[in-house]
């Protein structure tokens, strides 16, 4: 090899490592996204479809719908009140409703004439209050319930409970205090425990189980009128009582029928973004906020925009929302035809379960107070109908297994109470002391429009004569109903 060619390639070897060595030392890291902050978002003024629009819209149809009806119930209860002195009362005569910021109770089961929402229970003496806690902390009593089951369930914006007072959690009688994602105040001398809200809007639907009887409705009225949730600026260390039946009844003009339309979808433009505004995003849901939003500031410069976008919620309500009335579209199986809500009052992202127990039963207990189980179709597969019998028997010591009480309820195609001439609704714990059992020890309970016989009626619900659905409730439920391995029985219609 020549020596001045040698020395050539030396001369290129060099150039090369030192122009690789240059562009390694250039190369910089780019820095990846540590917090939500650091992620981009949608960049405005991008041109978007009707289809794409419409497909965000359905998707935060979906994804809001629970919270914008929490909202709209909370601005009924403002309202309602503030056209009748500002005062708790009883809306119709049947529903509890305070002004924001207090609570009304029931002294009784609720009546069956409420539409204000579906599935209620005759099980228990029901409460009802919101609170809006970016104005000020709100202290709540809890007297002294002996041995009767109760819990106040206290849910934020996302309707997700979000403190455990009741019987199952061993909460001791006392003044307690819940406070909003925002205060910063010390716990005030008195005050047993303080409970956070993620958001500002909370509500309380303090449960009480009452028997039924006229001796237990005697009986319960003492720790009811000491249920009483009310501004901290009120509060004085004394226990405060309320003669809930002597509360003023609100009047109501007639209804529809059906539980109140608390989402409309015609309104929902308007009123989605201002309870995103109210509601921050969970962890990791800042991107979602993102997406919906720049859909939404899209609309409001092309009339296009918001013209489909109106569109798709309309399109989602009757496409998406009310399919979920269905219970076999609404949670899971929970095996013989029935089925059940997931992760219920602590949803987190599950937003299919979340909207579908707003649409269908707004403000489940979590499973491990009440594990709800329910069904539309008998045995065979066939929607239930009044015009035919059923029964329901649990064998010989397989009814359902709870340290609370257990109920099976009736509902019409509203998923309100059907009014009967018996006055009754649902049949359980409340009934052992006249629910006649078999000769074997089973308990069959009996459904549908017309008797079942003089001496069934002890066992029996009176249907409408048309379709209705059934509904257990299992209150501080045993093992056995929580990982699923005590099924409720099949509904067999009487040949």
């Amino acid at each position: 090899m020549k020596p001045g060619l040698t020395t050539t390639r030396i001369r290129l070897a060099a150039a090369l490592v030192g122009a690789l060595t240059i562009t390694s030392t250039q190369a910089q890291q780019v820095r990846l996204p540590e917090t939500a902050a650091d992620v981009p978002g949608p960049a405005a003024g991008t041109n978007m479809t009707k289809e794409y629009v419409q497909m965000v819209g359905k998707m935060a149809y979906v994804w809001g719908y629970a919270m914008v009806n929490s909202h709209n119930r909370r601005a009924g209860f403002a309202y309602i009140t503030s056209q009748n002195g500002n005062v708790p009362g009883w809306n119709g005569g049947t529903v509890p409703m305070a002004p924001v910021g207090y609570n009304a109770m029931l002294n009784d089961y609720i009546k069956p004439d409420q539409t204000f929402v579906a599935c209620p229970n005759q099980d228990v003496a029901y409460g009802a209050g919101y609170f809006a806690l970016d104005k000020e902390p709100i202290v709540f009593q809890v007297p002294d319930f002996g041995d009767r089951f109760w819990v106040y369930a206290i849910y934020d914006a996302r309707t997700d409970e979000f403190a455990e007072i009741g019987k199952p959690y061993g909460t001791k009688p006392g003044f307690y205090m819940m406070v909003g994602p925002n205060w910063k105040g010390e716990k005030p001398e008195g005050i047993s425990a303080v409970v956070r809200s993620s958001t500002e809007l909370a509500f309380t639907a303090p449960r009480v189980f009452k028997g039924d009887n006229a001796e237990d409705t005697k009986a319960v009225q003492p720790v009811l009128s000491a249920v009483m949730f009310y501004p901290l600026s009120k509060f004085d260390g004394k226990m405060k009582t309320t003669d809930w039946s002597k509360v003023p009844h609100f009047p109501v003009p007639p209804g529809p029928g059906g539980e109140t339309k608390w989402v409309q979808p015609e309104k929902y433009y308007e009123q989605l973004p201002s309870v995103m505004k109210l509601v921050p995003p969970l962890p990791g849901e800042e991107s979602l906020y993102g997406w919906i939003n720049s859909v939404f500031e899209a609309a409001e410069k092309d009339p296009e925009v918001k013209k489909a976008l109106v569109e798709s919620f309309v399109a989602a309500d009757k496409e998406l929302i009310a399919p979920l009335f269905q219970w076999k579209l609404n949670g899971r199986s929970a095996g013989n035809g029935w089925y059940s809500p997931v992760n219920n009052a602590q949803w987190g992202t599950d937003y299919l379960n979340r909207t579908g127990t707003a649409k269908s039963n707004m403000y489940d207990n979590k499973p491990n107070e009440t594990k709800y189980i329910y069904r539309d179709d008998d045995s065979a597969g066939n929607q239930l109908n009044g015009k035919n019998n059923y029964t329901v028997t649990f064998p010989k010591g397989q009814e359902p297994p709870v340290k609370g009480f257990w109920s099976l309820t009736l509902y019409n195609e509203h998923h309100l109470f059907h009014p009967n001439a018996l006055n009754r609704y649902s049949l359980g714990t409340k009934s052992m002391s006249f629910l006649q059992h078999n000769a074997d020890g089973s308990l069959t309970l009996y459904f549908g429009n017309k008797s079942p016989g003089k001496d069934k009626e002890t066992n029996w619900v009176p249907a409408p004569d048309g379709t209705f659905s059934l509904y257990i409730r299992c209150y501080w439920s045993e093992k056995a109903i929580l990982d699923g391995s005590w099924m409720p029985p099949q509904v067999e219609r009487v040949k």
